[in-house]
């Protein structure tokens, strides 16, 4: 029997902690009403209260998860750029 995992993308999981953190909605419910694990609901909320400790200064989960995604994606970007220079660089020195 093959057991198929479920795989929820990042902006899923923001949306249901927003659910549960601004909503003042229990796990329980929240977790019913996606049809998701009540588990993995709670392990995604416990981990976003463990990395903004302040529920007053806290960013909303999905702007949270926004800003990781726009941060991977600039150090992406970043290392790209370097890579880019270095061959222009090597390049440049075989030209002559």
């Amino acid at each position: 029997m093959s057991l198929n995992r479920r795989k929820f993308t990042d902006e899923f999981k923001a949306d249901a902690v927003q659910l549960v953190v601004q909503g003042q909605r229990p796990i329980a419910q929240v977790a019913r009403e996606l049809e998701i694990n009540e588990s993995s609901l709670g392990y995604w909320v416990k981990t976003y209260r463990q990395q903004h400790p302040d529920p007053e200064t806290a960013p909303a989960p999905v702007d949270a998860a926004r800003i990781a995604r726009l941060e991977a994606e600039n150090r992406r970007l970043a290392e790209e750029n370097a890579f880019l220079k270095e061959a222009a660089a090597f390049f440049a020195r075989e030209q002559k």
